[in-house]
């Protein structure tokens, strides 16, 4: 059983890139001093410190020039998070203002004839940023029905590359209808695809101390459906802890599984940092009343808690706050029923009970997408056979890495036997998927089939996608040649490729500031819809 997995003694590593300055900064970096680097890193045991650091004939300096890029990026992030996190919120209302208008002319018209109509944040036609930049919503070949790819040998080759690409276009849609308020959300799954929203979830992280996890679930149809689908979502634009999280080299070592993204079990809903205790006692835990959605509680399961929780199980304070900053304390009980994790497992159990022939398949893009391999990690983990043995597949588009070769090695042997279920896409030179670094230090390695497609959309399928860790000095050039070809590739698409595949101002403007930061344009989720769509394989 999970809960014999546990000890309270898991092996851990965190970086706490605000606990030490600059001085303590050149000192770990320039002189390799141990005392102002214990300041930036927190560690179960020597050990640790060991594998990271050192490697039979003493300290590797690329080792410990990564955890230094990742303190100041994360420092960078940090003291910029406040004004990327106004400038989204003023840029996504002009936005909106102007699309709300008909865009500049008609804004500057209503304006003079005052009749500006001006947006409510949250309603059905609020669109996010991520949604301006790319406005399609409509799926790929809807005129062709949905269906279930299987791994039958009678089916027609032809035929099942159709299925299986519908369903893959589903999924990046679905990823990228995630960034949308739940108003959004529902209108497009209900009127545009003709589907059934089940419900949207705003979910507690509990090191950031906010619902910044979001996910929703819906169905193929209202009535015995075929299909059941999660989509998480991932990192949003504005929002510096998220971008902070996916350059985080912290981790966490569940036993007999392997060391697991610290960031990303707790925007899952597994712990606090401040308390390492927590992972491990909120793992255990398997059955629980659903937390709170957008709509109504919902019971389901057993809800029965872990005797070994006391009502004086809490969580500290953010390592983002000062040392006098106390940070509000939540029992373990309640963090568990306000989780992302139970909350779509426990709805899950209740839509297979109700739909007997449905599959399951958990979609995200960037973080959304670690997220949804996570929730599977953790499904195996549990032993949760019933939503298992219903597992039709993972698809995760820009998704960073989530652990070790040892997770890897262990999800492969759980979920991708006797068939591949698990399917990472990675367009070209996307940072993300390249995060955390692979390091034999640090150990972070994907796993799963990589569908890898190049600027010009051939796709092949590839153990690891090419320029492993970005930051290659071999490809630095090549980078920066391709941004500029995506961007000509921009304005004549439409032109090439039919109107729907036509790039607006938002996204031709990203695409210039993709000529500064490659790695960034090519993160958004148009290249990942065109990469389902236009994809050819070589």
């Amino acid at each position: 059983m999970a809960s014999e997995k546990y000890s309270e003694n898991s092996r851990y590593l965190i970086v706490r890139p605000y606990n030490g300055g600059f001085l303590d900064l050149v000192k770990f970096s320039v002189l390799g001093s141990k005392i102002s680097g214990a300041k930036f890193l927190e560690f179960s045991d020597e050990g640790v410190i060991e594998e990271a650091f050192f490697n039979g004939e003493g300290e590797t300096l690329y080792h410990r020039w990564l955890i230094i890029v990742s303190i100041i990026v994360r420092k960078i992030i940090g003291f910029f998070g406040k004004p990327m996190e106004w400038n989204g919120y003023i840029l996504e209302y002009i936005l909106n203002l102007l699309s709300h208008n008909g865009n500049l002319i008609g804004f500057v018209f209503n304006l003079l004839s005052g009749k500006i109509v001006w947006p409510q944040r949250g309603s059905e036609t609020f669109i996010s940023a991520i949604g301006h930049i790319d406005g399609r919503i409509d799926l790929f070949k809807s005129n062709i029905p949905l269906k279930i790819p299987t791994q039958s040998g009678s089916e027609d080759i032809a035929e099942k590359e159709m299925d299986i690409q519908i369903l893959m276009d589903l999924c990046i849609m679905a990823s990228k209808l995630a960034y949308e308020n739940a108003n959004v959300v529902r209108n497009v799954i209900n009127c545009h695809w003709k589907m059934h929203f089940v419900d949207f979830y705003n979910c507690w992280n509990d090191y950031q101390k906010q619902e910044s996890t979001q996910v929703f679930i819906m169905c193929d149809k209202p009535r015995d459906a075929d299909l059941i689908l999660v989509s998480f979502r991932g990192t949003e634009p504005f929002d510096a802890d998220d971008w902070s999280t996916d350059f985080d080299y912290s981790w966490y070592d569940i036993p007999e599984v392997g060391k697991v993204h610290m960031g990303f079990l707790e925007a899952l809903g597994f712990g606090n940092r401040m308390d390492t205790s927590t992972f491990g006692k909120l793992l255990r835990l398997q059955n629980t009343k659903v937390c709170k959605s957008d709509g109504a509680n919902v019971t389901a399961g057993e809800s029965t808690l872990s005797s070994s929780l006391s009502d004086t199980d809490t969580f500290g304070e953010s390592d983002q706050s000062s040392d006098s900053d106390q940070a509000a304390e939540m029992p373990l009980s309640q963090m568990k029923e306000m989780s992302a994790y139970y909350a779509v497992k426990s709805k899950l159990k209740i839509l297979l009970e109700e739909h007997k022939n449905a599959k399951v398949v958990v979609t995200g893009h960037s973080l959304g997408g670690a997220l949804a391999i996570l929730f599977l990690v953790v499904l195996v983990l549990h032993e949760e056979t019933a939503v298992l043995q219903r597992l039709s597949g993972v698809y995760t588009y820009g998704q960073p890495r989530v652990g070790n070769r040892q997770l890897g090695q262990y999800m492969e042997a759980h979920i991708d036997q006797p068939v591949t279920k698990y399917f990472r896409v990675v367009y070209c030179n996307d940072l993300v998927p390249r995060l955390p670094y692979d390091d034999k230090g640090f150990l972070y390695k994907h796993f799963g089939a990589c569908l890898y497609c190049d600027s010009f959309y051939l796709e092949q399928k590839v153990d690891e996608e090419p320029n492993i860790n970005y930051f290659g000095l071999r490809f630095l050039i090549p980078v920066y040649l391709n941004a500029i070809w995506e961007l000509f590739r921009t304005l004549i698409i439409g032109y090439l490729r039919g109107p729907e595949y036509k790039e607006g101002w938002e996204s031709i403007l990203l695409r210039i500031v993709g000529l500064a930061m490659p790695g960034i344009s090519a993160h958004c989720p148009v290249d990942y819809v065109n990469s389902v769509r236009l994809g050819r394989q070589i």
